[in-house]
């Protein structure tokens, strides 16, 4: 049997970013939400997209430019059905492009609150004694490695530091500077609990 459990996170963000922006009704800069419904306008062979935001105060409206005076024929007819019909998956993918939304308005109100899928994918064996984790985003998220780790695992940010420090805990890539950033696609980690007393809560935490 393999000393060794292995598991894959799958991480989604739960609340789409929010860009902030002077509103012209409340007279003073405030988040935007995403609404999740597009505008479709076509003005002859011309095609403008946006995906609409409300104030989250008073509900006024501000347009993301998906696209501007673009040609009926450069986009695909399965993409502007889904647009037409404010395809949730495709609104939610725009609302997670935190770099289109810095480009408009420069700041963005990002959040770390995410729902984790987790699926053992080696051999379950209660006598193993490492941890591999592979992660795997829905959507990019603000939350820090860390922060994810010790809420899943039920441990402290200190304990992983230090057994980052002791190189019981080994992250690919990026080593350790990943531990401070925010967790990213296809990051690996490997925890060698051998010698850890609650080593089997963790690895029942780990597995879900």
């Amino acid at each position: 049997m393999s000393s060794i459990l292995r598991v894959q996170w799958t991480i989604a963000p739960e609340i789409t970013p929010r860009p902030l922006i002077n509103c012209n009704r409340c007279g003073t800069l405030k988040a935007y939400r995403c609404s999740g419904k597009f505008r479709v306008n076509a003005n002859g062979k011309r095609i403008d997209v946006w995906l609409i935001y409300r104030c989250i105060d008073c509900d006024n409206s501000w347009n993301f430019g998906i696209f501007e005076r673009c040609n009926r024929r450069d986009i695909e007819p399965a993409l502007l059905a889904a647009l037409e019909s404010n395809d949730p998956g495709l609104a939610r993918r725009h609302a997670f492009d935190i770099t289109a939304l810095r480009n408009h308005v420069g700041r963005v109100e990002e959040f770390s609150e995410v729902a984790v899928r987790k699926q053992v994918t080696g051999e379950a064996n209660d006598a193993a004694t490492a941890l591999e984790l592979r992660l795997g985003l829905d959507m990019p998220t603000a939350l820090r490695l860390d922060r994810l780790l010790a809420g899943e695992l039920g441990i402290s940010r200190s304990r992983l530091q230090a057994l980052e420090e002791r190189r019981l805990l080994v992250v690919d890539p990026e080593g350790s500077k990943a531990l401070r950033k925010p967790a990213r696609e296809g990051t690996t980690l490997r925890i060698d609990l051998a010698g850890e007393p609650d080593r089997q809560a963790i690895m029942l935490a780990a597995g879900g």
